[in-house]
């Protein structure tokens, strides 16, 4: 076998790697030059679109904002001292008009006593016209007893019903009225 006299390869201390060739290429030291050249123009082109774009319009906005806050303080000023004008003028009057203040108030305090009158017209009118339907109507009671003697037992005593009860309840109740009507001619 043939023997190789070839210098060994210089390394970084520690690695494999070839010196010169970093794991790293913007820690290279010969691209250094070039980072820096790229850098300088991204950051001159940036600069220029910033100061020729960006930097105005923020400027108007800024410019329109405090005319805007300008003119509200001065016709909030100007209605200040209309208002301070007028305050004299309105502390004369002012005694004079609290009795009317407090009118409304006794106006709802007589709506209210109205209201609760009506109330207790109405139920009573509720009242006797029920007593009136429940003495006038015997069938309808007749009716209502028979229904209700009849139904519960169809639902088992239960409070609901299921959907299996339901046509029977209503064959059931047409039934009663049936016979209900029959006996009434």
């Amino acid at each position: 076998m043939a023997t190789h006299d070839a210098p060994a390869p210089t390394t970084h201390q520690g690695t494999t790697e070839p010196a010169g060739h970093s794991r790293m290429p913007q820690l290279d030291l010969s691209t250094y030059v070039p980072q820096l050249f790229w850098l300088f123009v991204t950051f001159v082109v940036f600069y220029v679109l910033m100061k020729r774009l960006a930097v105005p319009q923020v400027g108007r906005a800024i410019e329109a904002r405090r005319q805007r806050l300008d003119g509200d303080l001065g016709r909030a000023g100007e209605l200040r001292s209309q208002a301070e004008a007028c305050s004299p003028a309105m502390k004369r009057r002012l005694p004079r008009r609290a009795p009317k203040r407090r009118q409304p108030f006794g106006d709802l305090e007589r709506m209210a006593a109205e209201a609760a009158e009506r109330q207790r017209q109405l139920s009573a009118t509720l009242a006797q016209r029920s007593r009136r339907r429940s003495a006038a109507s015997p069938r309808a009671r007749t009716r209502r007893s028979l229904k209700s003697a009849a139904l519960p037992s169809m639902s088992g005593g239960r409070r609901r019903e299921t959907d299996r009860v339901r046509p029977r309840r209503r064959r059931m109740e047409a039934a009663v009225d049936g016979a209900l009507a029959e006996r009434a001619f």
